[in-house]
């Protein structure tokens, strides 16, 4: 059944586009030397959050579906709130509740998992980012998941770490695998063998999204699965020797095996099971893939073993990857683009691949595909496959080139865009880059306003989480923390800190109200405010919008 919008009593008549922006990892936080943001130069930013609306949207925590405000928002599930315009209980959640209540442990799929490796005598594999970020893992899911097994009389288990520096401390490994391998001797026992088997840098090996670099995931495949790779001792020396060797941070470190007289202690093979524990879906589907498809061809995996793979949840609920999945993920529904799409609007969703699928999957409710392939445009712009920190402009330039583009076509009436470089330029901890990226960003918007008011159209400009804005760690005062040699330790993770939602319109300022800020509002308030602007009634379903029309 087609879901139909009412029109406004009074529309607000805009007569140009209503684009939204989102300026990926751009919040609000104080004027520190940190702040990326405030410390770049960006006259643009600076003149559309002083002249007009501005409003400070919630982004993390319960406003976007994770379980406390002490969790850090991310891109998933910012896009799924902005474009749903709802909150929908988020991975993390859902799996710690599951955990929590039993089911996850009395589903089909654990069964099947731990009843495999029982059957066969064989090992029982956990590949996963290894922190307690809560943003695509958490370490906690993990050890449940250990205890269970052994409860369950599962004899040999084998953990493949990815090791994060990157929703957590850029050099914290240490603080996750020395407690964790003290963890895992409490467990282990003549009747239970448990080690770490492989590991590596989150943004070496396996994780990777949209198809940017599979040589990612192949690494991955090798360190995992045949157990190639330069041996170590634990999971500590490895970490030790790369950071003395190659200085870099935790996200860039090279992938180990642990090795016992020479040979591979966690080689996968036939009749293994394999559980992938991240609950996050970008980064977990191209690895999912390889173990999943028979007919598998974007590299040779050389060997492919016969084993029982599962996901933490279905990371995409159309191709239904993974097959096999723990915890079942949250249904979005009623989201912006099937409504829009219903109701004959014409959309497009533009970015480049690092967060294309943001724009499209994610805004569309974890859904792949269309919901009218006649009126919706997708459009990507290949990535460059290089260190953030080296091209920290990304391809702001040539999203807009397109973006303007398709704005004069005149023949969209809502368009979203995506630009990356405040989060992935962040996430390397290099507060120069990071700037940069800001500065490359601002001369964009410039160029992209300037056409909005040529169509008389409106600019809804907003971010999915912070980022860019806190670029080193801060204590509980919020002043910069420092290490040993006195320069300030950075961070690579997101932050806290509400966004900016700034309505750029020069034209219909008398035809609405904007509603007091009083900190009640989020990233799920969007989609209504846009869709007021578009001249309708927003579902009853979602939350209100920043404006009122008069």
């Amino acid at each position: 059944m087609a879901k139909l919008l009412k029109k406004l009593i009074n529309p607000i008549g805009v007569k140009g586009p209503v684009l939204t922006i989102v300026m990926d990892g751009v919040g609000i936080a104080p004027a520190t030397e940190g702040n990326a943001v405030y410390n770049a130069y960006t006259p643009t930013l600076d003149a559309i959050m002083k002249n007009y609306p501005c409003v400070k949207l919630k982004a993390h925590g319960t406003a976007v579906g994770l379980p406390t405000d002490d969790d850090m928002g991310n891109s998933e599930v910012g896009h799924n709130a902005l474009g749903s315009g709802q909150v929908f209980a988020q991975g993390a959640k859902l799996v710690s509740q599951s955990i929590e209540n039993g089911k996850m442990f009395a589903s089909s799929t654990w069964q099947k998992v731990v009843s495999n490796v029982k059957d066969n005598n064989s090992t029982l594999h956990f590949i996963g980012l290894f922190s307690d970020g809560n943003v695509h893992s958490h370490i906690d899911h993990l050890k449940a998941m250990l205890a269970q097994a052994k409860k369950e009389n599962a004899s040999k288990v084998r953990i493949h770490i990815l090791i994060d520096g990157r929703d957590v401390g850029e050099t914290s490994a240490l603080e996750y695998i020395d407690p964790f391998e003290a963890y895992l001797d409490e467990l282990r026992d003549d009747s239970f063998d448990i080690k770490i088997a492989s590991g590596g840098g989150r943004m070496v090996i396996t994780m990777d999204r949209y198809e940017a670099n599979w040589s990612m995931v192949e690494k991955g495949w090798q360190t995992h699965v045949l157990g190639q790779g330069r041996q170590f001792a634990s999971a500590h020396e490895a970490v030790e020797a790369y950071r003395n060797e190659y200085k870099v941070i935790d996200q860039d470190l090279p992938p180990f095996v642990i090795a016992e007289n020479g040979k591979a202690v966690g080689t996968i093979n036939d009749g293994d099971s394999v559980i992938f524990y991240n609950f996050r879906g970008d980064r977990a589907i191209e690895i999912s893939k390889a173990f999943d498809d028979k007919e598998f061809d974007k590299f040779d995996r050389v060997r492919y073993p016969s084993v029982v793979y599962a996901g933490m949840l279905e990371y995409d609920g159309d191709l239904h990857i993974p097959s096999n999945y723990l915890v079942n993920p949250p249904e979005i529904t009623n989201t912006m683009g099937e409504y829009l799409a219903d109701n004959g609007i014409s959309q497009l969703a533009i970015s480049e691949t690092q967060k294309y699928g943001h724009v499209t999957y994610f805004w569309n409710g974890n859904k792949s595909g269309k919901f009218n392939n006649e009126l919706e445009t997708y459009i990507e712009v290949p990535s460059d496959v290089v260190p953030f920190e080296q091209r920290p402009w990304m391809k702001c330039a040539e999203i807009t080139d397109k973006l303007i583009e398709c704005l004069e076509s005149g023949k969209y009436n809502c368009l979203r865009v995506n630009f990356p470089n405040g989060d992935m330029v962040g996430h390397t901890g290099n507060i120069l880059a990071t700037r940069c990226s800001m500065e490359a960003l601002d001369l964009q918007l410039k160029r992209i306003l300037d056409v909005v008011d040529k169509l008389e159209g409106v600019a809804l400009i907003t971010a999915d989480h912070g980022n860019a804005d806190e670029m080193y760690e801060v204590d509980k005062k919020g002043n910069p923390k420092t290490n040993k040699d006195g320069s300030f330790k950075a961070k690579t993770s997101h932050t806290l800190n509400p966004v900016p939602f700034i309505i750029y319109d020069n034209f219909y300022k008398d035809k609405y109200t904007v509603k007091a800020d009083e900190g009640q509002f989020g990233l799920s308030n969007v989609a209504a405010t846009a869709v007021n602007f578009l001249g309708y009634e927003a579902p009853e379903m979602w939350d209100e919008a920043i404006i009122s029309a008069k």
